[in-house]
């Protein structure tokens, strides 16, 4: 950085030069300009070139001046130019919509994966710098994948991975409302808050996948009382949490009684987050404006983002809260440095690449993610849940730390 100021303080210049395009670009406009100059004196009539010529004789105007003038110039030309430029294509692309995103690696373990090959994604996670390590709740595989070993309990996992990491978040998106009781539910996310230290984050649905629990046993009821209990669960829980040591905790719904719970343990954080999500236009917003900290979209085409965030803003609006939860989204990832290895990854997968970027994934080169990831800025996302559906694929989770992230 350069800084040019005459002595009259009337001229101060800053050059910062970005890039090699930007400097060709300032080269060439600087040319062009002088040649104007040039151009301009030569043509102009006599009493102009005298005051020119007598501007460029003044003791301070001239070989004193003449620089400082010169090298602002210079360097507002210097700084237009790298603008104009882009930065270069070897400068990470920025957009000041992006500089709030924060990425949260999120995985489908009933596809394949053991604890370990969790653990070693998370830790990878914290180590580059994300914002999150989340893991679906389900205990059955979903399309052609073998899912070994098999599933694994979601918070049974969060619970070990609260003592072998130390500071990224960690959290469900979604717990289903249909596999646990809300009271030991509010039991276990307590506890594994304070094992995190207060990391802990609590995403919670009211469960979709039949065959699941059809497989394991579980009653499925209807969609109007899945909502109903997951309504039910959300009061009980937070309410449980909030309810002052010493005192108890009544509720008598429809479908969950408590009677004199001492509403213990406590979590570390108060409140921990809630996320709920979905595509609903009635149920699923007026529950996220009652009790979510973030409001979460998954796999949705961005363009469709805004208006289920909109309707979000509306029912908050509508039970008196003052600002809305933050807003979310979720997407496949699936990356590359070059598109052998993106559509080697989409094969590992079995996803075709047009059919994921078509549905708001994050696919391609790292180049084109971070314009996908403006995009989800520019729809109203403040955080990003990455699909990351191969667990043994650690380069994949790196290749995002090391050129993607530093951009955001």
């Amino acid at each position: 950085m350069a800084v040019v100021v005459s002595w009259r303080g009337v001229v101060v210049a800053v050059a910062v030069v970005v890039s090699w395009r930007g400097v060709v670009v300032a080269v060439a406009v600087v040319v062009a300009v002088a040649v104007a100059v040039v151009v301009a004196v030569a043509v102009a009539p006599l009493s102009w070139r005298r005051r020119l010529l007598w501007w460029l004789r003044s003791p301070w105007r001239g070989w004193r001046g003449a620089p400082a003038v010169l090298a602002g110039g210079v360097a507002v030309v210097l700084v237009v130019a790298n603008v104009t430029a882009g930065c270069g294509a070897d400068v990470p692309v920025r957009s000041g919509r992006v500089d709030h995103m924060r990425l949260v690696i999120f995985t489908e373990p009933q596809q394949g994966a053991s604890h370990d090959d969790l653990l070693r994604v998370a830790k990878a996670a914290e180590d580059g710098g994300f914002d999150g390590f989340f893991r679906s709740d389900h205990y059955v595989k979903m399309g052609d994948v073998s899912g070994l070993p098999g599933p694994t309990d979601a918070w049974i996992t969060l619970a070990a991975l609260a003592v072998q990491t130390s500071r990224i978040r960690l959290g469900t998106l979604v717990s289903s409302a249909t596999f646990r009781l809300p009271g030991p539910l509010a039991i276990a996310v307590a506890q594994v808050d304070a094992m995190s230290g207060g990391r802990i984050e609590f995403g919670l649905g009211g469960g979709w996948f039949d065959a699941e629990h059809k497989a394991y046993g579980i009653p499925f009821p209807a969609l109007g009382e899945r909502f109903d209990r997951l309504e039910e669960q959300l009061e009980i829980i937070t309410g449980l949490w909030k309810t002052p040591v010493g005192s108890t905790f009544q509720f008598d719904g429809k479908y969950y009684q408590l009677n004199d719970s001492p509403a213990l343990p406590k979590p570390v954080q108060s409140p921990v987050p809630v996320i709920v999500g979905g595509h609903g236009k009635k149920r699923t917003p007026d529950l996220a404006a009652r009790f979510a900290s973030e409001f979460n979209v998954p796999f949705a085409k961005i363009e469709d983002i805004p208006a289920q965030f909109e309707r979000v803003r509306a029912a908050s609006a509508a039970v008196g809260r003052a600002e809305p939860p933050a807003f979310s989204a979720a997407a496949v990832l699936c990356v590359g440095r070059d598109d052998a290895e993106v559509r080697r990854r989409a094969a590992t997968i079995g996803r075709e690449v047009e059919e994921m970027r078509e549905n708001g994934g994050i696919v391609g080169t790292p180049a084109e993610a971070v314009e996908t990831i403006n995009r989800y800025a520019e729809a109203g996302a403040s955080r990003l849940f990455l699909q990351t559906l191969d667990c043994s694929d650690i380069d994949h989770v790196n290749l995002v730390a090391s050129e993607i992230l530093p951009q955001l």
